[in-house]
């Protein structure tokens, strides 16, 4: 099938890329220097200039990193495409000329910081292109070599990459029809995460006027809890824990060794992890405290929220939660542990779900502890100027056992449903007119900084998608007490 061209000129050289259902196209774009060799655990470099005319027409290659364990594997599609040159972008425009001057929405996948890309096709960009927004996806370093933390090298490396994407974006995007300042980051999961850390971030400052934060609260993890995943896989290896030892080290032989502690690990749970930390300099400090105290971004708009059973993803596949049921009162008392949560706010969040089991309770505590709690206290966030804006998304996956879970939404929000790797989660048959109302309400918001929906207050429950609001259902009255007064998560 041949493609008409499309053609656009960055500072670093010309790109071209192609005209896919009227929407131009560009993948792959460098907008920083392959992390290898001298550069593998440093900060992100500028691109080297070319002459002539860059091919943009197939993704680019994507970060080193581990493919997603059975049965996760089949929920949860996650390309790898071999090569070195992984810091890189996709832009889809409907009108690549600097006279269209479109609102720009720049995706930055999720994956825990240790998979995941911009070529996972759920994130085609050609809705938001086909609504009048440049779409903008990107890969950025993940796992060790983004986010382990080395005596001898910058941290958050993975983080920096973000925002020399984002610079790259405020530099080029109008060249494909984008407006610089009109430009709104959004992520799920570890890419909210990431966002949550941006938005604190000095370096970040100016890169971008909106946020929206799925399934993912701004944090900042103990660096000691980091560094631990690093010892693990210095031993593993026989080196020392630094970076110039791990750059010595064959890529295939290290990422066999971080799948390895990867699969020992249970950050769920609250043990080592790869993750953002606080650095003096990329992230000065814990994130949620600087945003939820008003010392960063409070005249950001925000669009955030969760789904109604995020935990499922989590539990659910691997047999999880019918083992966590038979624990019963043992698997209470971990929830308890990694959540601060007392036995007294434990029974009456227990009582509020009849006939759930331990598993269920205890999925819903970590739910509250890793995501609704810290969402909403940004919400609630007396400092703030700008508006924020809540959802919930309730509707239930076709797959057995996956209800309402972790990152079913984004099928939804890109309106990619007719993608077949969206059935893997959502399963077939899922509504395109919740689709058509979800994605519609991100491209308001990257257009004019609402929704379609009043900005949060204390006395308005989450917006909701996918179900009826219950009439019993109360709104948040500013605290988050155990049984959620009665939040639609809780007795729909």
């Amino acid at each position: 099938m041949g493609y008409a061209q499309a053609q656009a000129t960055t500072r670093y050289g010309t790109v071209r890329g192609r005209i896919e259902d009227g929407v131009a196209v560009f993948r792959g774009i460098p907008y920083a220097a392959p992390p290898f060799g001298a550069l593998r655990f440093a900060a992100p470099a500028p691109p080297e200039p070319w002459d002539g005319v860059r091919e943009a027409v197939a993704y680019g290659p994507t970060a080193p990193k581990v493919p997603y364990p059975q049965p996760f594997a089949a929920l949860l599609p996650d390309p790898d495409v071999p090569g070195d040159d992984c810091l890189n972008l996709n832009v889809w425009t409907p009108d690549p000329g600097r006279a269209a001057r479109l609102p720009v929405l720049v995706w930055i996948h999720g994956g825990a910081l240790t998979r995941g890309s911009s070529a996972v096709p759920v994130y085609d960009g050609r809705a938001f292109a086909r609504d009048g927004v440049v779409l903008v996806s990107l890969n950025y370093r993940l796992g060790v070599e983004g986010f382990g933390v080395f005596p001898d090298a910058p941290q958050n490396r993975g983080l920096r990459d973000q925002i020399a994407a984002l610079t790259w974006v405020r530099d080029n995007i109008e060249a494909f029809g984008g407006d610089p300042a009109r430009v709104t980051v959004c992520g799920e999961s570890a890419g909210a995460i990431s966002i949550g850390a941006l938005l604190a971030s000095p370096l970040a400052e100016g890169l971008f006027a909106r946020a929206v934060l799925q399934s993912g609260a701004p944090e900042a993890l103990p660096r000691d809890r980091v560094r631990a995943m690093v010892r693990r896989m210095a031993a593993a290896l026989k080196v020392p824990a630094t970076a110039a030892a791990f750059a010595a080290v064959d890529r295939r032989t290290l990422l066999d060794a971080q799948g390895a502690v990867l699969r020992r690990s249970s950050p769920l749970l609250g043990g080592p992890a790869f993750g953002i930390v606080t650095d003096g300099d990329v992230v000065p400090e814990d994130p949620r405290a600087a945003l939820t105290a008003g010392r960063a971004a409070r005249d950001v708009p925000l669009l955030l929220g969760w789904t109604a059973e995020e935990y499922r993803l989590w539990l659910a596949p691997t047999g999880m939660l019918p083992r966590l049921d038979r624990l019963g009162p043992l698997a209470l008392a971990a929830g308890m542990l990694r959540t601060g949560r007392s036995l007294a706010e434990v029974r009456t969040r227990w009582a509020a779900l009849p006939g759930a089991g331990a598993g269920q309770v205890l999925g819903e505590l970590l739910t509250d502890h890793l995501l609704r709690d810290p969402l909403r206290e940004l919400a609630r966030s007396a400092r703030r100027t700008a508006p924020c804006h809540v959802y919930e998304f309730a509707w239930c996956s076709g797959v057995e056992g996956m209800g309402a879970c972790h990152a079913l939404e984004l099928g939804f929000v890109f309106d990619t449903l007719h993608v077949p790797e969206s059935e893997w989660l959502a399963g077939p048959g899922a509504p395109q007119a919740l689709a058509d109302e979800m994605h519609a309400a991100w491209v308001r918001f990257a257009v004019a900084g609402e929704p379609g929906w009043p900005a949060w207050t204390p006395t308005r429950p989450p917006h909701r998608f996918g179900a009826p609001l219950p009439a019993e259902a109360v709104p948040d009255a500013g605290t988050t007490p155990p049984d959620d007064q009665g939040s639609p998560t809780l007795t729909g």
